[in-house]
């Protein structure tokens, strides 16, 4: 299986602890790094031509993956 680019433990690396409490401690914040990661992976597969979108579709999943990272973001910087 190929690596998957764009995780959230290399996008925030240096936040991992904070990452795996507020997932175990806020069930909203691992819903989104739960989204994050099926959409991650859905462009991932689309990227690689594993699963071909057209390429309105996968610009939206990329719009999406940006807004649920950011708002990961916002809940990380706020928890610290």
């Amino acid at each position: 299986m190929s690596h998957t680019p764009h995780e959230l433990a290399e996008e925030f690396p240096n936040q991992a602890d904070a990452l795996h409490r507020l997932k175990l401690e806020n069930a909203h914040f691992a819903k989104l790094c739960d989204s994050y990661h099926e959409v991650n992976r859905a462009i991932h597969r689309a990227e690689t031509n594993v699963e071909p979108v057209a390429e309105a579709a996968e610009t939206q999943m990329r719009r999406e993956r940006m807004a649920l990272k950011d708002e990961i973001a916002q809940m990380l910087s706020a928890a610290a």
